[in-house]
């Protein structure tokens, strides 16, 4: 684990863009249950076949904020795809996004430009919680990384099971981003799910921000200019870079 007091001396320009030009994404489609869920999706130009990620945006939507992320994200290398998990109801059912992340898994492998055996998986908030709870079940994912999610939440019809419940399963490294001062998903649970992990020998990293709050990626929709969030971003692309091959 790793506590990280941020110095305004960090903040630098996301380095990792630097390994490809500005990307502008698009509106797509992606059928899941018969149904087609608005997502977002930018590539970086390339002859061979590159590694992927699928992002999971918050409980607030997908928001201008998370489409730069995923713009981002493509110039510095990742054919990246943010599904729309909302389109057709604010709160889901588990399977019901199961589903539609494994729906993603196929539009990603449809595609000429994706290498299939590199493929991670991101999301934030709801969708750090996905991302704990899929991770797991989904072994198409080589790396995960969770943004202040939810580890304990579960016990309900829509969500049966908590991500904590599902460490035992989960065969692939992952790296977990939050705050100290998150009030939804307070840091004490977090270092809770992080000794579990540990405990049960599981490949993770722990990268929390003194002073941050929940959801400090994006501020009114729009990412945040802040040492936080642009370390944040370095540290995710970095372990992607590490593990996506």
């Amino acid at each position: 684990m790793m506590l990280k007091h941020l110095l305004s001396t960090s903040a630098l320009l996301l380095s990792s863009l630097a390994l490809g030009q500005a990307v502008k994404g698009a509106d797509v489609a992606v059928t899941s249950g018969g149904r087609a869920y608005q997502s977002y999706l930018a590539a970086p130009a390339s002859a061979t076949p590159r590694p992927a990620v699928i992002l999971l945006h918050s409980f607030n939507g997908l928001e201008q904020g998370y489409r730069d992320l995923v713009d981002e994200m493509a110039a510095a290398g990742y054919v990246t795809l943010a599904l729309g998990w909302q389109t057709f109801e604010r709160e889901p059912s588990d399977t019901t996004v199961k589903t539609l992340v494994e729906d993603g898994l196929k539009f990603l492998g449809a595609r000429g430009d994706v290498n299939m055996n590199a493929v991670g998986l991101t999301g934030f908030c709801a969708g750090g919680r996905y991302t704990m709870l899929l991770q797991p079940q989904l072994r198409q994912f080589k790396a995960g990384v969770a943004w202040y999610g939810f580890p304990d939440q579960g016990g309900t019809a829509a969500k049966p099971h908590a991500p904590t419940a599902l460490i035992g399963d989960l065969g692939t490294p992952m790296l977990i981003i939050h705050g100290t001062r998150d009030v939804p998903s307070p840091v004490a649970g977090i270092y809770a799910y992080a000794q579990k992990l540990d405990a049960a020998s599981k490949t993770f990293k722990l990268s929390v921000y003194q002073g941050e709050p929940h959801g400090f990626l994006l501020s009114g929709g729009r990412l945040t200019d802040t040492p936080a969030s642009r370390d944040a971003r370095r540290d995710m692309l970095a372990y992607f870079r590490e593990w996506l091959k």
